[in-house]
This record gives C-alpha cells, sequence and structure tokens, in this order.
C-alpha cells in the first residue's frame, strides 16, 4: 500500500522550537576536567620525594628522572584531552563530512515511494528524501537545529521539496508512531503530526510515543478522533512502513537520519547524519548551479 505523496498537506509549515544544548555542553565541559584533575594527580604522585643519595637536599638524578616523566606526563595529557574532544564532536555530529557523496543508481522508486505527502513546492527543482525514526536522538537533533533553516531558504522559497521516509530502528512505539503520522495524513495532516511528535520527542524507549499520547496529540490537532483511531487500531499503515524500511536498506541506509537529495536530472547526493545547515547548503547549492 502506498501513501499518497501526490497528496499535498496544509500550505502552513509545521512550527519548530529551538533546543537548549546547556547541559550538553557542560557534560562534555565536566569530562574534560576530569582529565585534568587525573593528570594532575597523577603527576603529583610522580613527583613524590624518594630515598637516595642526596646532595644539598637534592637528588639530581631522581629530579631529572621525575620532571622528565612530568613532560610526558603533560604531553599524554594534552593528546588525551585533544582525543576525547575530537571524539565528542564526532559522535554529536554523527558522521565525518567526508559521507556526503554522490549515491549509486538506484530506481526512483525506492526514495519516492511509500513517503509522506511532499512539504513543499510539488515542481521545486531538488527533491531531499529524509529517513528518519520518530524515536531517533539524531533524527530529533536535526528536526530543532537545521530543519527550520532549510525550510525557510530552499522549500518556502520553492528551491526544494521534501519527502519523509519511515526506517524503523527503534521498536514499537516507532511504528505507532510512523503509523499514527499516516493516519494523519488520511486527514491531510501529515506534517502538523510530525511536527507534533518531534516537538514532544523525550528520548528513546521512554514512553512518550505511547498508543495514549499518540491519540493526545491527534487530539491537540483537533482531526477526528474516530477515524484516527480506527486507523490505528487496523494498524492500517504498517504494511507501507514496513515496505519504507526495506526501500531504505536497498538503497544502502544503515540508520537514521540519512538523507538523499534528487535533482531533476536524476543524480543524487547522500548525507548521513544530523549535519549541520550549511553541509544541505552547500550540497543545494551546488546542484542549483
Amino acid at each position: 500500500m502506498e501513501s499518497d505523496s501526490e497528496s499535498p498537506s496544509d500550505n502552513k509549515l509545521p512550527r519548530f522550537f529551538s533546543t537548549d544544548n546547556k547541559n550538553e555542553k557542560e557534560s562534555l565541559g565536566f569530562q574534560r576536567s576530569a582529565d585534568k584533575i587525573d593528570s594532575s594527580e597523577t603527576l603529583s604522585k610522580t613527583l613524590q620525594p624518594r630515598s637516595g643519595k642526596m646532595s644539598n637536599g637534592i637528588h639530581w638524578p631522581s629530579l631529572a628522572i621525575g620532571a622528565g616523566i612530568a613532560i610526558v606526563c603533560i604531553f599524554c595529557g594534552i593528546l588525551m584531552t585533544n582525543f576525547t574532544d575530537t571524539e565528542s564532536t564526532q559522535i554529536l555530529d554523527e558522521v565525518p563530512l567526508k559521507e556526503i557523496e554522490p549515491s549509486k543508481k538506484h530506481s526512483l522508486s525506492l526514495f519516492i515511494d511509500n513517503a509522506s505527502p511532499y512539504l513543499g513546492n510539488k515542481n521545486a527543482p531538488l527533491t531531499m528524501i529524509e529517513f528518519g525514526d520518530y524515536q531517533c536522538t539524531f533524527c530529533s537533533k536535526f528536526f530543532h537545529e537545521t530543519e527550520e533553516a532549510i525550510l525557510t531558504n530552499y522549500v518556502k522559497t520553492g528551491k526544494v521539496k521534501i519527502l519523509f521516509k519511515d526506517f524503523i530502528i527503534l521498536g514499537t512505539d516507532s511504528i505507532n508512531a510512523a503509523n499514527a503520522a499516516h493516519c494523519a495524513n488520511d486527514q491531510k495532516m501529515f506534517w502538523e503530526y510530525h511536527s507534533i511528535l518531534y516537538s514532544n520527542w523525550d528520548g528513546e524507549d521512554t514512553g512518550w510515543a505511547s498508543l495514549e499520547h499518540l491519540d493526545e496529540f491527534a487530539n491537540t490537532l483537533n482531526l477526528d478522533m474516530d477515524k484516527f483511531s480506527e486507523c490505528m487500531t487496523e494498524s492500517k499503515w504498517h504494511k507501507l512502513i514496513e515496505s519504507s524500511t526495506l526501500d531504505g536498506n536497498k538503497i544502502g541506509v544503515t540508520g537514521t537520519p540519512t538523507f538523499f537529495v534528487i535533482d531533476q536530472s536524476n543524480n543524487v547526493i547522500k548525507i548521513t547524519g544530523a549535519q549541520r545547515y550549511d553541509v544541505f547548503k552547500q550540497t543545494f547549492d551546488s546542484l542549483l548551479e
């Protein structure tokens, strides 16, 4: 069963909310501070007085050895601090920028079938397809930190249109959330429901996407609850969700979010992970030249 990707949702774009990275930054700062404390403690133990022949109260060979060890420890400490910072940055950005690459040729149907309705002008020269899971941490990161700028600068200006495809990696709540979004699409409210899901994101497998909460989100959007409940009870769109995930497997999706940008000549660029806005900008601009 294929969702009606030709049927546009309400032209009103979803609302987006900024996230506060303060706790994340504080956590990283604490780790760096701890590394420095550990290095200082090591140096203190290294420089403890040792017994041996003394000259004017100073054992010069021991002092030279201690100084050498101290220099080595400080150098290692600097390397470890840099290593920790680099690893943290990679985790936050999920993948290096070199993961942006031309994609192998695949049938166009694998990208556009079993998907959401288009967001934006259907005649836009570029199409961006996102494979995502509503519980995915990095999908939420992309939604809150990057997508709004893409909507403002490329979707509203008619340069890019967006499709969302389900790629389930996190279990039952993810499947139910995806089904709920397609049930909302039966009432022309896919993107509004998509937005309210990510706006209420609260971690992976924490219960925020339970059936009860999915009903609450639908009620907030003033959906016809009888129709919505029937759609949910029947798991109406589960087959489409499975097909979308299989489509992703066939074109090399291994995690979420994964993006494909397609131009009018059907050239495809793959972007892996919750990259920064400038990465998407560079990709769009290169294809629009």
